[in-house]
């Protein structure tokens, strides 16, 4: 894993990160590419419980929430029972959302399928991008978009699959944190750092 880059300061990571746990996302793992399905599984599941909040919300809940869903594992959690469900909705350490705990249930089921069918869902979701990261060139954060066409088109097919929480905005941000596109502004080390990684 690429360790936090210590010789970054605010003038050269990207505007976002400010937070310990932001600053450590955006160096280790913000927009450097992802071929796990255990990782792909967690990011699909987590950008889906930050909607309508913030990331640095997610993030303080992180490591509880790898704890209480079993590490993340898409076959425990498509097993979860009501008896899980109702401990998981009453953890003060996630957020309780009824809908987003549910969902996050089907949608492991509907991870499993799509595995089946594709052997992986690396497979599966990397292929919407051939295989390669989408390397943008942005100079100001203000450019990036909240989503693109192939996020709505990648929202559209998991929809069609069945899951829920995978709007385009969704998509773009699960896109953008498993690498599948690289947003780092041109002048962020990290920019250049993770088109290294995936390369060699």
């Amino acid at each position: 894993m690429t360790l936090p880059n210590n010789n970054l300061n605010e003038s050269h990571r990207c505007p976002w990160a400010k937070h310990e746990l932001e600053i450590a996302y955006h160096d280790m793992e913000w927009g450097k590419p992802s071929f796990d399905d255990h990782y792909l599984f967690e990011m699909l599941i987590i950008e889906g419980v930050q909607a309508g909040l913030s990331w640095l919300t997610v993030l303080k809940k992180r490591a509880h929430y790898q704890k209480v869903y079993d590490g993340f594992d898409p076959e425990i959690v498509a097993k979860y029972d009501e008896a899980k469900i109702q401990s998981l909705l009453n953890d003060p350490g996630i957020i309780r959302n009824k809908v987003k705990v549910r969902t996050s249930v089907k949608n492991a089921i509907v991870f499993l399928d799509i595995q089946k069918e594709f052997g992986s869902f690396s497979k599966y979701i990397w292929a919407f991008v051939d295989g390669k990261p989408i390397v943008n060139q942005w100079k100001f954060d203000k450019g990036i978009p909240p989503q693109i066409e192939l996020s709505l088109k990648i929202s559209k097919d998991l929809k069609k699959r069945g899951m829920s929480f995978v709007g385009s905005t969704i998509m773009y941000s699960f896109m953008q944190g498993v690498g599948m596109v690289n947003d780092h502004l041109v002048s962020c080390p990290q920019h250049k750092q993770f088109q290294l990684d995936v390369s060699r």
